[in-house]
């Protein structure tokens, strides 16, 4: 007979959680978005989070949502699961997982469908009805990417550092 732990966090909690723990880098004042991709056998096998690309200084470009386009983050930030993308340095990420804590663009789907990611568990979903989230889903039902929303279990998980 087995006296093992029966509350330990389910894989959903921990790689949500460690996405939600990236997502906490972003200097974004609005948007604090995280990413964690994991193999079929879970393990982690990389991380992002929303952010300027590297060499490019979060104090000189804006971080500003309305204005002249050129003076506002959109054509700056690199999205997280680009980033996780990108910071992958194992080989193919054919088959992996990949936890965000908000539902892929359009232009992230891209690089998810040509990444081989086949599962994308998503927290948030806030701009359903905009032209990038109703492309990406369009997308990854056409590539054969399943998608599907986190379940919230309601378990309070905290530690100290």
């Amino acid at each position: 007979m087995s006296n093992k732990r029966q509350d330990y966090i389910t894989w959903d909690e921990y790689f949500m959680s460690v996405a939600i723990l990236t997502g906490m880098r972003s200097k974004d004042p609005n948007s604090q978005v995280g990413a964690c991709i994991v193999s079929e056998d879970n393990k982690i096998l990389s991380m992002g989070y929303n952010g300027f690309p590297k060499d490019c200084s979060d104090d000189e470009f804006p971080w500003a949502r309305q204005g002249d386009e050129l003076n506002t983050k959109y054509f700056y930030v690199v999205h997280s699961e680009l980033n996780a993308i990108l910071n992958y340095r194992g080989g193919s990420l054919e088959g992996a997982k990949l936890y965000v804590t908000l539902f892929p663009c359009n232009e992230c789907a891209k690089a998810i469908i040509q990444a081989g990611i086949k599962t994308v568990v998503y927290d948030q979903d806030k701009y359903r009805d905009t032209p990038a989230v109703i492309a990406s889903k369009r997308m990854m039902d056409a590539a054969g990417v399943r998608y599907y929303r986190y379940q919230r279990t309601g378990r309070k998980i905290e530690f100290t550092v």
